[in-house]
C-alpha cells in the first residue's frame, strides 16, 4: 500500500512508519519538518501545516491510507494554536480522504478526552466526555476525536485510538521532562494514595495502529469506534516515574506535596503565565495536578476483541530497553 502518516518524524509517527516500511509499505511523511531519519528509511516527506488545507490535501493524493497522528501536544499555550493544529488539522486530513477517495482513517487521539479531573478505573470506551476540560489540549482533541467519528461512512471507515502515556527510547516528550525535572530536583509526588496509572510501551503504540487498520473497512466492527490503548499493566504513577528515573541513573523522588497544594499552585501559576504574559511552561497548572493525584487506568478487552491487539512488549522489558537506549546515546 501507499500509506500517508502525518507527524511521521515524531515519536509514535516514527514507530508507526517503521512498521509499515518493514512490512514493505510505500510511506509518505506530512510533517512540518525534515527528518533525515525518515530519509534512511526510504520515506517521501512533504513538509506542510495541518491548517494548510491545500497541503494536507496533496499530502494525501494517491494514497490508500491515512495515519493521522499528528498534533500539537502539552499543558500550555494559547488555545488558538492547538484548535489550529487539533482540530482544523483534522478537519482537513478528513477532508482530503474525501477529496482523494481514500476509504481508511486511523486518528490517534488521547485518554484524556474523556478525564473530568477524578479518579478512572478500568474505564471503558463508554465513558463520556466530560462538560469541560482543564487544558486546551485535552478539549481540542475530544473535539477532533468527535469530528472524526462522525465523519464514519460508507465512503470513509474511520477509527480513533487512545494511547495512553507512550514512552521508550527515542521518547521526545513524556521520557525526557521526568528525566530533566528528576534531575534538577524538582518532582514531587502529589499525596501519597497508591494510584494506578497505564502507560504503553511506543512499539505496542504503534503495532496497535498496524492492527487496527487491517481490519478497519467500511461497515467493519471497528469503524466508527474509539478505543484504548495501553500495556494493561496499571502501577502506582510515582513506581513507574521512579523505574523511568532509574533506567538514567537519576534518584527517585521522594518528597510529597498535598494534592489540593498542588492543585493551588497550578491555580496561582495559570493565573500568573497569563497575566504576565511569562514564556515557556508554568511548573504546575491544575490538569497536571489531577493528573498526578489520580487513578487512570483503562479496560482494553475491546481492542483485544475488535482487531487482536495484545501487548509485546512488557513493561519490564521496555524499561530494560529504555536503559540500553540511555547507555547508548550517552556522551
Amino acid at each position: 500500500m501507499k500509506v500517508l502518516v502525518t507527524g511521521g518524524g515524531g515519536f509514535l509517527g516514527g514507530a508507526i512508519v517503521r512498521m509499515l516500511r518493514e512490512r514493505g509499505d510505500e510511506v509518505r511523511s506530512f510533517s512540518r519538518s525534515d527528518y533525515p531519519a525518515l530519509t534512511q528509511l526510504g520515506v517521501e516527506q512533504l513538509r506542510g501545516g495541518l491548517d494548510d488545507r491545500h497541503a494536507v490535501s496533496a499530502a494525501a493524493k494517491g494514497c490508500d491510507l491515512v495515519f493521522h497522528v499528528a498534533a500539537k501536544a502539552g499543558v500550555w499555550g494559547r488555545y488558538h494554536d492547538f484548535y489550529q493544529t487539533n482540530v482544523v488539522g483534522t478537519e482537513n486530513v478528513v477532508a482530503a480522504c474525501r477529496q482523494n477517495g481514500i476509504s481508511r482513517l486511523v486518528y490517534t487521539s488521547s485518554p484524556s478526552v474523556v478525564f473530568d479531573g477524578n479518579d478512572v478505573e478500568g474505564g471503558n470506551e463508554a465513558l463520556p466526555y466530560p462538560p469541560r476540560h482543564e487544558a486546551h489540549y485535552p478539549a481540542t482533541k475530544a473535539l477532533a476525536e468527535q469530528l472524526v467519528l462522525a465523519a464514519n461512512s460508507p465512503d470513509l471507515a474511520v477509527v480513533s485510538l487512545r494511547p495512553h502515556l507512550i514512552w521508550g527510547p527515542g521518547d521526545n516528550h513524556l521520557v525526557p521532562r521526568i528525566i530533566a525535572r528528576g534531575r534538577a530536583g524538582r518532582l514531587r509526588r502529589i499525596g501519597t494514595r497508591p494510584n494506578l496509572v497505564d502507560t504503553v510501551y511506543v512499539d505496542n503504540a504503534a503495532r496497535a495502529h498496524l492492527l487496527a487498520a487491517a481490519q478497519l473497512s467500511p461497515g467493519s466492527i471497528v469503524a466508527g469506534k474509539s478505543y484504548f490503548i495501553s500495556n494493561g499493566e496499571p502501577l502506582p504513577l510515582w513506581e513507574m516515574v521512579n523505574r523511568i528515573l532509574a533506567t538514567a541513573d537519576v534518584p527517585p523522588v521522594t518528597r510529597t506535596i498535598a494534592p489540593k497544594l498542588a492543585y493551588s499552585v497550578g491555580c496561582l501559576c495559570e493565573a500568573a503565565w497569563s497575566i504576565l504574559r511569562l514564556e515557556g511552561e508554568p511548573p504546575m497548572t491544575r490538569f497536571v495536578a489531577h493528573e498526578l493525584s489520580t487513578a487512570h487506568w483503562f479496560d482494553i478487552s475491546a481492542a483485544r476483541h475488535d482487531f487482536g491487539y495484545h501487548p509485546e512488549i512488557s513493561i519490564d522489558e521496555g524499561l530494560q530497553r529504555l536503559r540500553r537506549w540511555f547507555q547508548h546515546s550517552a556522551p
